[in-house]
């Protein structure tokens, strides 16, 4: 059994079943990426779930307008929609150290640029509200794509290997992804009303410049070899032809309806909250659902390896049909916390198996761009989902508002039965 080597792993046999770590399956990975590749991982990817509350934050702050908080916090989203599948691609070309360099320094620019448009314009009309504008997409633009890039680490890192391994570690990167998006707004918020709203941007300026470099130079960037050193050729050869690029518009597609998903339910949530002058708690009642999805995505290691990806994807997305005609339900905050608890479950599962799909779809030599790809698939659908539920909680009853998650889930739950009809023949 093939082991990759780092400075941190010393060149012994692999470690008999016996002596397996007592985090089970997950002891695998650090045998495999090394000890400081998983909390390097999570916090490099830290700053991205800070960008766009912390452009929100600031902005409003500085403009006392929330329309002007709300066009920065989308122009983020906007930019980091266009950007990640360019960086993918450079990283598929070019190498992820180089590209990673580049896009931490240029990111920590485009931050203290936006902070200091904020800071330094007499208002936010004409051309002051362009430049702040501009500057916070600048951020989502150059905002280094962490968690894809480590799922094209592991898939490297687990290609001779079984596939429970590859799973074991998207398991993880999901989990890694929740804790962060729950983290990140949480860590923006208490910063900016206890010392200073600009204060949760320098500090994701900071955390750019240091870990994402950091993780660009880690060991694990060596065996991901670019296109321009015959990768795609290899991979070929190793693992047959690639497949279609029309089948990666599947996990795509998947994950645009599932960030429709998130963005709606967070808007939702809002109108819900609202009702009982607490909407500021609205974010509150996300991360319950957010800490369950975390929890659950971890359990996709331990699932049957019989069970196929397809197959995966219909059952946790007919689990998010279910639970999601319960969110109709709630009158008071105390059941809702239950219901958003109980939908958590299926989401972090089918997260990991749109994203394993991905990578069997995938052109072998293009996994950087496919894996950025879905991430801007959920950056988008988290746009629109927040867009339309928020006009439709403006016009109508804020319970109706939950018709468009359901709506998601139904869009995914006809994605992976699409899934299971044309790629069972492909999935392993």
């Amino acid at each position: 059994m093939r082991m990759y080597k780092t400075p941190e792993t010393p060149q012994t046999a692999p470690i008999e079943p016996a002596r397996r770590s007592r985090l089970g399956r997950f002891g695998v990975l650090p045998e495999l990426a090394g000890r400081s590749f998983l909390p390097l991982g999570l916090f490099a990817r830290l700053p991205l779930a800070m960008l766009t509350v912390g452009a929100l934050t600031l902005a409003t702050s500085a403009s006392d307008s929330y329309a002007v908080g709300g066009f920065a916090a989308g122009a983020v989203g906007v930019g980091s929609a266009l950007g990640a599948p360019v960086l993918g691609l450079f990283a598929d070309r070019l190498g992820q150290r180089p590209v990673l360099v580049i896009a931490a320094l240029l990111n920590t620019v485009a931050i203290t640029l936006f902070i200091g448009s904020v800071s330094s314009v007499a208002g936010f009309s004409g051309s002051a509200l362009i430049l702040v504008l501009t500057s916070a997409f600048g951020m989502g633009f150059t905002c280094p794509q962490i968690g894809p890039l480590a799922r094209v680490r592991w898939m490297a890192l687990t290609r001779d290997r079984p596939d429970a391994d590859l799973d074991t570690a998207l398991s993880y990167e999901s989990t890694a992804d929740e804790l962060t998006f729950v983290l990140g707004p949480a860590l923006v918020g208490l910063l900016a009303s206890l010392i200073a709203p600009w204060l949760p941007l320098a500090l994701a300026a900071v955390l750019t410049v240091v870990l994402v470099i950091a993780f660009a130079v880690h060991p694990t960037a060596a065996v991901v070899v670019p296109n321009g050193r015959g990768a795609g050729k290899r991979n070929r050869t190793a693992q047959g032809p690639a497949a279609p690029w029309s089948l990666v518009v599947l996990p795509v597609a998947g994950m645009v309806a599932m960030g429709t998903f998130f963005g709606s339910t967070q808007a939702a949530l809002i109108a819900f909250a609202g009702q009982f002058g607490a909407a500021t708690s609205a974010g509150l009642l996300y991360a319950v659902m957010g800490l369950s999805s975390a929890a659950a995505a971890l359990s996709v290691a331990y699932w049957r390896q019989s069970l196929s990806h397809p197959l995966r994807w219909v059952l946790a997305a007919g689990g998010m049909v279910a639970l999601t005609g319960l969110l109709f339900l709630p009158q008071t905050t105390a059941p809702m916390l239950l219901v958003l608890f109980l939908l958590g479950i299926p989401v972090g599962p089918t997260m990991v198996t749109i994203f394993s799909i991905g990578s069997i779809v995938a052109p072998k030599h293009l996994m950087g761009t496919v894996m950025t790809l879905l991430a801007s698939g959920i950056v988008a659908g988290t746009a629109l989902g927040s867009s339309v539920a928020g006009l439709l909680a403006d016009s109508a009853d804020p319970t109706r508002v939950f018709l468009i998650p359901l709506c998601a889930a139904v869009a995914l739950l006809a994605l992976g039965s699409t899934s299971a009809a044309i790629l069972r023949p492909k999935d392993r």
